[in-house]
């Protein structure tokens, strides 16, 4: 009998589905936006108008939409995970022609009632893709170069095209988070370890060309670069984001200023509070105590999705899962990293807190997958 055979005739159904759902996880995921409800509510001094009321409204949305997500057979996310992926193709090359403008990038389309941002979708579509292409493929052909070349231009069509708007941010998890997947799916470790060192090479030729008549970037991305490893160097200018966010980090100290006390958020000094810096905000108002708390929440999820897929006896739901959590972890991760001054300042939310309608509902719909392979695994 095949897995599909098997999984058909023993998956629950009615109201078993919804015992088996991971509970833990919902309330986890509960929790972290519970945070970032609060938060919204701090930096609009003291109201859930305009973003916290938004956000509570989208994330019951989105609960609803994880529960349908889950309801529905594994099988059924993996035979349309193509047709998904070329779906969301077209919108990226849609937003080309007629997307919505906003803060100097063209990445949304309005639909009227929301503004959907495809690259968020492409981040799911394209693990869902790429988990059903290994799932197909025989172990033996992992790590050859021909199939190894399909998911690799899987991965850099929709990367272009996200590049184009121009999105640095979303296009560094699609291709770390693609590359995530293709590792766990057991391609060999060599393969990324040349990519690596090719990596090393062109930055390493990026700075030796400085100032020679084969100079690789233009003078204004060398300040640019100048700036992430030295922001002092331009502090009212490009280097003020990051300025404003350190103040933010360090005044908060072992346990914050108090809630709605933060003075970097309150006297609008620290940019973007409500959406891409809302961790310092947190950091400066709960301190040291109140950010590593949400780390540990956010930890917890990816470790609920690690011993889920760990579990999962099934190969495309155990990367999926896998694919899922983490770009789950790279969400954070980079956004944490961009604020506290370690990585460069690229535009990325903290996922379930930042204010955004996309980013929110495609991240309950991933979590969805995650619980539909959950409920319909073999038991």
């Amino acid at each position: 009998m095949s897995y599909l055979e098997y999984n058909v005739k023993t998956a629950p159904t009615g109201l078993r589905k919804i015992l088996f759902l991971n509970w833990p996880l919902i309330l986890l995921l509960a929790a972290v936006s519970g945070v970032g409800f609060m938060m919204l509510y701090s930096v609009a001094g003291g109201s859930f108008s305009p973003w916290a009321g938004a956000q509570i409204k989208r994330f019951a949305l989105g609960l609803g939409v994880m529960i349908a997500v889950a309801m529905v057979p594994i099988w059924f996310w993996r035979s349309i995970s193509g047709a998904a992926y070329g779906v969301t193709i077209v919108l990226l090359i849609l937003v080309e022609f007629m997307g919505s403008v906003g803060m100097g990038a063209q990445r949304w389309i309005d639909l009227g009632f929301m503004r959907l941002q495809p690259s968020e979708l492409m981040k799911i579509t394209l693990v869902m893709l790429l988990a059903s292409y290994y799932d197909w493929l025989p172990a033996h052909k992992t790590s050859r170069p021909l199939w190894i070349a399909i998911p690799v231009l899987l991965i850099l069509l929709p990367t272009a095209l996200v590049l184009r708007q121009p999105d640095l941010g979303t296009s560094i998890l699609l291709l770390t988070g693609g590359a995530m997947v293709m590792f766990m799916a057991g391609v060999h470790w060599g393969y990324f370890a040349a990519v690596a060192a090719l990596a090393g090479g062109i930055v390493v030729g990026v700075f030796q060309s400085r100032g020679t008549p084969w100079q690789l970037l233009k003078d204004y991305q060398y300040r640019r670069i100048d700036t992430f490893l030295d922001p002092s160097s331009d502090p009212l200018g490009a280097g003020y984001h990051i300025t404003q966010s350190k103040i933010a980090l360090g005044s908060g100290g072992w346990t914050g200023r108090g809630f709605m006390q933060g003075t970097q958020s309150r006297l609008n000094f620290l940019p973007e509070k409500h959406t891409d810096f809302i961790f310092t905000t947190l950091a400066e108002e709960f301190g040291f105590v109140g950010a590593f708390s949400l780390l540990g929440l956010y930890a917890l999820i990816v470790v609920f999705c690690i011993t889920a897929a760990i579990a999962n006896r099934d190969r495309f739901s155990s990367l999926l899962i896998l694919g899922i959590g983490a770009t789950f972890f790279l969400f954070f991760a980079v956004n944490m990293s961009m604020v506290m001054g370690m990585a460069p300042v690229v535009g990325v939310p903290l996922p379930l807190v930042s204010y955004g309608g996309s980013a929110m509902l495609v991240l309950m719909m991933a979590f969805g997958l995650v619980q539909s392979a959950h409920v319909h695994r073999p038991r």
